[in-house]
């Protein structure tokens, strides 16, 4: 407040910056989206030296939201447009100067304050004034014209300019010299000129021939002609502010995951399209168009609902699973939404195809188990039906494991020292456990499994490797149940020294001893960890081979970019109950 015309009388009291701060505050409120942003201030203390704070409020209002549009936000678009219609108006009208200036760049960025400000934080008050004037009267065509103006009375100087630096004082002390002899106000000093004690002194201009001028020369931009180089640059500017949004999205991402540069960058696009293609073909579309917010850092721009997730999981997933694939996608939403305001951003999307993609076994089997437990799986989910009641799967399996060459290897003592290894391993690190599966969430999983093995090359060995592993678990299961019935520590003890006790029954008591420290549920329910899940697949080779095989993932892209607008065009989506409820919630 302090630095609006602190050289004004007006403001250099509390009376005139109590006045400017009730003015600002008023429109925050009227556009709670801009708020407040810099260079505000200097116009609306000018307005309130010639109208009473109501007015000059309806003032501010009419520059912000009609004459100037998107110059006041963080990301100033309009005053970027109309730098680049500048530009296009100095190759056009002064075509010397262009030449000698071979990026234009710099004199836009020069020239950005003039647009900002209309010349008040610039040139003498007195002058500026009367550039106000001619905006309210004409548009920002008297603010391109008289920059041109500017320049063309300074064109030979900057044709024998040396550097930027040399071109920006040679504008700065030709403004800071623009006079108004004819004006009431009492000359006011400009604070932003440059001086240099071995230059010439500058002539004096005064701005009442600086304006004729600037009409008799450059005058004959009619308005239509310059809103229609708006729309054009328009497009311009916003490619370049898209293009610089995705290379500092990918700039976060690339150090976390291992997916290539250029993966990376298609997944961007097939994710901001995703985006896109919803603001024209969803039923909601009015409010998937309120989610792209500019404002927020640039990895939080684009974020996408569950039903945009599923579209795109189902086009670059490598886990598919037939019919199950909704639901998976579904419960892999509900994983990554931490925040639980039903939007993800893409590095949570693309962190979770690493894994699927690139991950270790145990990494890949992680997040298969947090899929089928709360919060991914709804209570809902946990009582569909069972997929264990196929022949396959029994409790009274034998456990061995079959080799190529038809010998059976006992697999208790592998299994045994698998969990031995688990064991060290979560004594040397010190992540937080994962809560323990319960027989329904089981169920879950082994369906998801089941889905993903289907039209597999290796499905029949899979299909048995998988019986196998699960009538192991279920076993595992039964013993914690019946130990936490019966009270683990007594029940351990009489399962090691019982005579009768098999080497099986000592894995599942080890399986135990490893995962006690977890939380369990209630006494007596049957319940296996993670743990005893991934020691259970390490005993199959083909499911090992099956997690750790290499997966491409350029495959999945090329057939996503020609199938990602088909999906659409075949008909807008319709809403389901759960979305319009959500809706109503917002």
């Amino acid at each position: 407040m302090h630095r609006s015309l602190p050289e004004h009388p007006a403001f250099q009291s509390e009376t005139g910056i109590a006045a400017l701060r009730r003015v600002l505050t008023a429109y925050a409120h009227r556009n709670p989206k801009i708020g407040y942003c810099q260079s505000m201030n200097i116009l609306t203390s000018v307005l309130l030296l010639y109208a009473k704070e109501e007015e000059a409020f309806w003032l501010l209002v009419s520059v912000c939201e009609r004459m100037l549009p998107d110059y006041f936000n963080h990301r100033v678009i309009g005053a970027q447009v109309d730098q680049s219609v500048f530009e296009e108006l100095i190759r056009e009208r002064l075509p010397e100067l262009a030449e000698h200036f071979k990026d234009l760049s710099t004199l836009a960025s020069v020239s950005l304050s003039w647009f900002l400000t209309l010349f008040l934080s610039i040139m003498p008050l007195e002058s500026a004034v009367n550039v106000v004037d001619c905006f309210f009267f004409d548009g920002i065509k008297a603010i391109f014209q008289l920059g041109l103006a500017v320049l063309e009375a300074n064109a030979v100087e900057l044709c024998s300019s040396k550097d930027d630096g040399h071109a920006l004082m040679i504008l700065s002390r030709f403004l800071d010299h623009v006079k108004n002899e004819e004006s009431p106000l009492p000359p006011i000093g400009n604070q932003h000129a440059f001086f240099s004690d071995d230059m010439e002194p500058c002539p004096i201009t005064e701005i009442a021939d600086l304006i004729r001028d600037s009409y008799e020369k450059f005058g004959d931009h009619s308005v239509e002609q310059i809103e229609h180089m708006r729309y054009k640059h328009r497009i311009r500017v916003l490619q370049s502010h898209e293009e610089t949004t995705k290379q500092n999205v990918l700039r976060v991402v690339i150090p976390d995951v291992s997916i290539v540069p250029e993966d990376l960058e298609e997944l961007y696009d097939l994710f901001k399209k995703e985006h896109l293609i919803s603001c024209y073909w969803e039923w909601n579309s009015a409010v998937v168009i309120q989610r792209h917010d500019p404002s927020r850092p640039y990895a939080e721009q684009y974020r996408i609902d569950s039903q945009q997730f599923t579209n795109l999981f189902k086009l670059v997933s490598p886990w598919m699973c037939g019919e199950h694939t909704q639901v998976l996608a579904e419960r892999t939403f509900r994983l990554l939404d931490e925040n639980m305001d039903r939007l993800i951003e893409f590095k949570a999307f693309v962190s979770c195809l690493d894994i699927m993609y690139n991950g270790e076994m145990n990494e890949k089997i992680k997040l298969l188990y947090r899929l089928h437990i709360p919060p991914a799986l709804t209570e809902n989910e946990r009582d569909s039906q069972s997929p264990l009641k196929n022949s396959l799967l029994s409790t009274s399996r034998p456990l061995v494991i079959g080799k190529s060459n038809s010998e059976g290897i006992d697999y208790q003592k592998q299994l045994k020292q698998m969990l031995k290894d688990l064991a060290k391993e979560k004594d040397t690190k010190a992540e937080k456990e994962l809560p323990k599966m319960s027989q329904q969430e089981f169920i879950q999983f082994c369906k998801t499994l089941y889905s993903m093995f289907h039209e597999d090359p290796e499905e029949n060995e899979l299909y048995q490797a998988i019986a196998t592993v699960t009538t192991l678990l279920l076993q595992i299961g039964e013993v914690g149940q019946r130990s936490s019935s019966s009270g683990s520590d007594d029940f351990s003890e009489d399962f090691q020294t019982e005579a009768s006790t098999s080497e099986q029954d000592q894995v599942f008591t080890d399986t135990l001893k490893i995962s006690k420290n977890v939380p369990s549920p209630a006494t007596g329910d049957w319940i296996v960890s993670f743990e005893q899940i991934l020691a259970s697949l390490l005993t199959e080779q083909s499911l090992v081979n099956f997690f750790e095989k290499s997966l491409e993932l350029k495959p999945k892209l090329e057939t996503a970019k020609l199938t990602q607008c088909n999906s659409k065009s075949s008909g807008a989506s319709q809403p389901s109950r759960g979305e319009i409820e959500q809706l109503n919630v917002q």
